[in-house]
Order: C-alpha cells, then structure tokens, then sequence
C-alpha cells in the first residue's frame, strides 16, 4: 500500500460524517474496506521482508558472539511470536512463510503487496510446495503468477489444487515421498468449543481413519437399527469415548483437575469453574459433573475434593493439600492449578515441564515462586543465549522474559475461580 493510498483512505473516513446520500456513504463504506484489507495484505508483505532480515541480523550478531553455527537461529522465530503477539509455534509458521516468499516466490510476494493475496492464502501456496526444491518452487511461482490476478475470486480450495497440481507436474517424485513421510506425524489433539464442548482430532493415515471412521459408523448404524433413540452421531460420539477410555462416563480413573469455589459446590453459586486442559466451565455444569449426571448412572467414579488456599485480594493461589507434603509430585500439581497453561507470554499450549525460572545451577531454589509450568518448546528456548527469565513482584506470580534484543514481555497466571466476586466485593 502505496503513502497516497493510505492518505486516501485517511481522507475517506475523516470525511464520512460531511456525506449527505446514504448511497454514497455505503459506497464509501465498501472502498474502505477493500482499500484497509489491501493495506493488511501490504503490511503482511513487509513484516515477512522485516522477519528475514531480523533472522540474517539475529544470526550475524550471534557469529559475532562466537555462538556455533548450528544454534544461531535457535531462537529467532520465538522472538518473532512475541513481537507479533503470537504463539511460539505460530511464530515458526510465519518466518517459515516469510523466508519463502523472500527468497523462492517473488510473484506470490507481489501478490500479497498489492492485496491480489492476503496472507492465509501467500500461506496455503507456501506450504502446498513446501516439499519441492527451490528451484521448483520457483516455477510454481511462476507458473501460476499470482500477481498477475490468477486467483482472483478464487477460494482456499481453487488456490489448493491449483498449487498441488502444479507441484505435481514438476516433481511427482518428491510430492510421493512426502506423502510417504507423513505417517510419522500423526498425533491427537485437543482444543475447546464453545458450550463446555471440545474437539478432540487425530490425524492419522487416511487408510487408519477411514478405517476407524468406518468403524464407528457400522456400528451407530447398527446400534439404530436395534431400536436406539440417539441420533447417529452422537451414538458415533459416544462409541470413541467409551472404546478409547473403556468407560461410558469417559473418565473413571482420571484426575479431571475441576477448580471451583466452596461458595459454587456447596452454596449453589454462580461463580464459574475452571476445567485443566479446557477453561472456564458454568457453575452449574461442574456441579452436575460431580453430583449427578449420566455418568453416574452407568459407572461409579470416585471423586477427591482438594483444598485450595488462595489470596483474598488477589486471587493468587497460595497453597494446597497434598499428602506429598510439597515433595515433587504435590508442587508439580500446585503449579499445573496456578498456571494452567505454558507460562510463555501468548503460548497457550499443555504444560509439559516444570521449571527452575532462576536455574538450579545459578542458585535457583526448588521453591513455588522459582517454578513456572511451561511446553517442551519453550522451556528449551528459553536457554538460547541472551534469553532470561525471572520472577517479578507483583499481587500474582509474574514472570519477566527478556529477549536478546533487550525487549521484555511479563505473564502473569489467570486468577482462580472466585477473584472477581472477591474483588468487588
């Protein structure tokens, strides 16, 4: 986006309230926005030429520093997440992205310059050539010339099959290949849904999950047919559930981790709960869990009540029961209650470490407030050099994380149920 479109675009809002004709002014309304989305694009371009100089930059300073080749782009994409106020694993993607198209696909960096492509879609022909050389990628580029207007009112799947198809031509070979690499990918994951509801998705080789789906469908069709009133897919639905934890309920035998008030389990009250791994859940919802529900006329489970000790004020969690008396395993749930997720400012992902903010070996003591829960990713990144994390004072636990650059962010962990009320109040 050009200086004089920008000022056009100025120019057109400022002068909206002086419009006398309605037919004008949604006229105007509509060449707004296409010009701010082609602005989006625009901006899109320049933050992945800024993203590949940061990375020539962060690896020529660390050379300098005498850091080993190998380790002086660890780090790099990390830095650019937290600039651009995204996940770590988002920040990959995105200078992934950026040194494609600096580097291998010039016509698909015009395009997103002057907003024939925005970025989801610079994304999707980036990473359907992801598997070709740069050579080839070049040609694909090329080939389907996206700045010269190929893909206008195209959608995500035409600008899909258009860049398979064209990778295929050029290199069946490699494309065989990544299909054939594929498999050691397949994992299961889990994120939340609207209405205390998540979405639990596998990726697996096609032949396993139409297999699988296959499965669950026989046996929905067969369980209707048998005189079962339950819609088809949720006897499919219950079916997973039931063959995966081999439990109707879905989680006899499973530490759920459902944080609630005394006030919301005992008294009826409305404050939310808060479910580990999913988020804030309804009062009544988490009352039901635990007191009635369908669950309990199938299978009994066994439920632990857990005191948690928190500060009036604040919110802060204090301390909890543990028949461990705060040896590993107690501290270790202690954590996963207070920070819930991974404690990297903007990465929401599992935690899976627990760890030393202030490092064992530089003094660091095994206590709660020189803990902080964190993902695989992160805690690894955080020992690049020139990375330091540290504890804050502050009304919650706080961290602060400061980049090689010198930039800080803080976390600082979501109050347990029950603040809010007690803040007001």
């Amino acid at each position: 986006m050009s200086r004089s479109q920008q000022i056009q675009v100025t120019q057109a809002v400022a002068s909206l309230p002086a419009r006398a004709h309605a037919g004008s002014v949604s006229s105007d309304l509509i060449n707004q926005l296409r010009a701010l989305e082609d602005m989006k694009s625009a901006i899109s371009s320049l933050q992945a030429k800024i993203a590949v100089a940061f990375d020539l930059a962060q690896r020529q300073e660390l050379a300098e520093s005498g850091v080993p080749a190998a380790e002086r782009s660890q780090g790099v994409a990390a830095q650019i997440a937290l600039a651009r106020r995204e996940s770590p694993n988002k920040g990959s993607r995105l200078l992934g992205l950026a040194k494609a198209l600096v580097s291998e696909m010039p016509r698909t960096m015009a395009a997103l310059e002057s907003g024939k492509l925005n970025e989801w879609r610079a994304t999707l022909l980036v990473k359907e050539t992801a598997c070709l050389s740069a050579e080839d990628r070049c040609a694909v580029d090329e080939e389907l010339a996206p700045d010269a207007g190929t893909f206008d009112g195209a959608g995500d799947k035409t600008i899909i099959a258009a860049a398979k198809a064209a990778a295929y031509r050029l290199d069946p070979r490699s494309v065989t290949q990544r299909a054939a690499h594929a498999a050691p990918e397949r994992h299961v994951s889990l994120r939340p849904a609207p209405d205390t509801m998540t979405i639990l998705t596998a990726l697996l080789p096609v032949a396993q999950g139409v297999a699988a789906y296959a499965a669950l469908t026989r046996h929905a069709d067969s369980a209707r047919s048998d005189g079962d009133s339950r819609p088809r897919g949720q006897v499919m639905a219950d079916t997973l559930v039931e063959r995966i934890t081999g439990s109707p309920a879905g989680f006899s035998g499973i530490d759920l981790q459902l944080v609630m008030t005394d006030r919301t389990l005992l008294q009826g009250d409305s404050e939310p709960a808060r479910l580990t791994g999913y988020g804030v859940v309804p009062a009544e919802w988490a009352r039901e869990l635990l007191t009635s529900g369908e669950s309990r006329t199938d299978q009994d489970f066994s439920i632990w009540l857990r005191r948690l000790f928190t500060a009036p004020s604040t919110g802060e969690l204090l301390a909890t029961d543990s028949r461990a008396r705060f040896f590993p395993t107690g501290m270790r749930r202690f954590i996963e209650t207070r920070d819930h997720t991974c404690r990297t400012p903007y990465c929401d992902a599992p935690i899976r470490h627990y760890d030393h903010i202030l490092p064992w070996a530089e003094g660091g003591k095994t206590t709660l407030n020189n803990a902080a829960g964190l993902c695989e990713r992160c805690n690894h990144t955080k020992e690049n050099p020139g990375w330091s994390v540290r504890p804050e004072p502050a009304e919650r636990h706080t961290l602060k994380v400061t980049m090689p650059t010198g930039h800080n962010y803080h976390s600082t962990v979501p109050p347990l149920p029950g603040y809010e009320r007690t803040r007001v109040h």
